[in-house]
């Protein structure tokens, strides 16, 4: 075992409703963000220390491909069934893409978050041998 390596005896948490939930990935009892989107420096309830959690680019990457493919998917069904005004659109997408992407924002950081730390994911390094 490295010095690393979490040896406390926790039961599985299940990383997706942890994640969901903004809950610490190894008890599922403590908070994981100490601000919107901030991550806490570590549990209260277990003491995990966050310094490992960096979820990166990848939840605004997947608010982009999701929440762009249904509200582009929407407006566009919109458009050709009733062709409102360009202010309607104005008016309907612009505060339906912020909303969701604020709400998915931090849903979607929580779970890669909590999925990082259930497979153990570290940052890539290159064995090379001696």
């Amino acid at each position: 075992m490295s010095e690393n390596e979490d040896k406390a005896i926790w039961p599985p948490i299940e990383p997706v409703s942890a994640g969901l939930k903004g809950r610490c990935p190894r008890c599922g009892e403590g908070r994981l963000f100490s601000g919107f989107l901030t991550v806490g420096k570590e549990c209260h309830n277990c003491g995990l220390d966050y310094s490992f959690a960096d979820a990166g680019d990848g939840p605004a990457v997947f608010v982009i491909l999701i929440i762009g493919f249904i509200v582009v998917g929407l407006a566009l069904w919109m458009e050709v069934s009733y062709n409102p005004p360009l202010w309607v659109h104005f008016l309907l997408w612009i505060p339906l893409t912020l909303v969701l992407s604020l709400v998915s924002l931090r849903l979607i950081k929580g779970v890669l978050i909590a999925m990082q730390y259930a497979k153990s994911a570290a940052e890539g390094r290159l064995d090379r041998p001696q």
